[in-house]
């Protein structure tokens, strides 16, 4: 054979492995894309996303679009050519997987916390939102979870309010462990409960519940050394004066938070917060109106520019990556509170664009 022809051919066989390991070698990468956005003031399959009840609410307009990113799931497998052609558009942004999917989560158990953490964001956009407009919210300390086996299981329940333990009044979830730990194991501790039922009439009924009883249970020691415990975990629950209900499915993580607290702001005062404009954003919430950073703002940035966002509230802490790469005919405004955001709105609708906080590199 002609060396030629060999070189060429020998050319040929190399090409077709490197095809075939970048087709059918599966990388340990996975791809975030723009997502879809959400007006928090509009409708989803015709109802709206807020809905308020018992308490009066004004007419909005403009757009507050939440915003999302699509992922890939944790079971599929990138190739080396899928992975090269992510690394080269410029919407999309390829990443480890571990990244997305760390210590090897399924795809069900990383749907279970973002649905879990959505539905945590929700519960703080109401608290940061009427506390924006200086409505009080009851906080009480519940049994938010039991762990199974534990001395508790059967006693106690999700969802019992706890009034005091061993007769000394509990105002914070940490109060219930404090006082649980002073027994050693072995011994009884007293639970002055609500049951979950009882306490869930009440507040539909608008009421304070009262009816409370006694439980004992014998503490246990835990695994992690001799520190008594029941098997339980504290956690807060909200009474909120008036119904306030998000109705959005299909849609997880904590980062809409911002979103749907500036959403209820507008629906529960007169005027437009937006005055007609379209608004997007994104950032965490926490009760107290403070906004915390989100994973995939570049994507998050196009999609909304997409949409026909103008202006994107971007969390502070975002601000740096955000301003690296702005999608033309769209200007970050940063914010650190829902009040910096209320204020900025402000700004925009008397025109005052010039005073905008914005985002600038580094």
């Amino acid at each position: 054979m002609p060396r030629r022809t060999a070189t060429m051919l020998a050319s040929t066989l190399v090409l077709i492995t490197l095809l075939c390991v970048g087709v059918f070698v599966p990388v340990p990468y996975a791809e975030m894309s723009p997502g879809p956005t959400v007006n928090t003031l509009g409708e989803v399959k015709g109802e709206p996303v807020l809905q308020i009840a018992g308490r009066q609410t004004y007419p909005t307009e403009g757009h507050l679009n939440m915003t999302t990113v699509r992922v890939t799931s944790a079971d599929y497998r990138m190739n080396m050519v899928e992975a090269v052609y992510g690394w080269l558009a410029h919407d999309n942004v390829v990443v480890p997987k571990e990244t997305l999917y760390p210590d090897g989560k399924t795809e069900e158990q990383s749907s279970q916390e973002n649905a879990e953490e959505f539905s945590q964001s929700q519960e703080s956009a109401k608290v940061a939102a009427l506390g924006e407009l200086g409505i009080p919210v009851t906080t009480r300390v519940v049994v938010a979870s039991v762990v199974k086996d534990s001395p508790a299981q059967g006693t106690l329940h999700a969802g019992d309010v706890v009034k005091a333990v061993d007769g000394v009044p509990v105002k914070e979830p940490g109060d219930v462990a404090g006082q649980v730990t002073t027994h050693k194991p072995g011994e009884k501790v007293v639970f002055t409960i609500v049951p979950a039922k009882e306490a869930a009439a009440a507040e539909k009924a608008g009421k304070e519940p009262t009816a409370t009883r006694e439980v004992t249970i014998t503490t246990a020691k835990s695994q992690e050394g001799d520190r008594a415990i029941v098997g339980i975990q504290a956690g807060t629950d909200h009474v909120f004066p008036f119904t306030i209900d998000i109705k959005l499915a299909d849609v997880g993580g904590p980062s809409a938070g911002l979103m749907f607290a500036l959403g209820i702001v507008d629906k529960l005062t007169p005027g437009s917060l937006t005055d007609g404009k379209f608004i997007a954003g994104t950032g965490t919430i926490d009760e107290k109106g403070e906004v915390g950073p989100i994973g995939g703002i570049e994507m998050k940035l196009v999609g909304a520019r997409e949409a026909g966002a103008q202006y994107f509230l971007t969390p502070a802490d975002n601000c740096e990556s955000a301003a690296s790469d702005i999608p033309d005919g769209l200007t970050l405004i940063k914010v650190d509170t829902i009040d910096d955001a209320t204020k900025s709105l402000e700004k925009l609708r008397k025109g005052d664009t010039k005073n905008l906080p914005s985002c600038a590199k580094s």
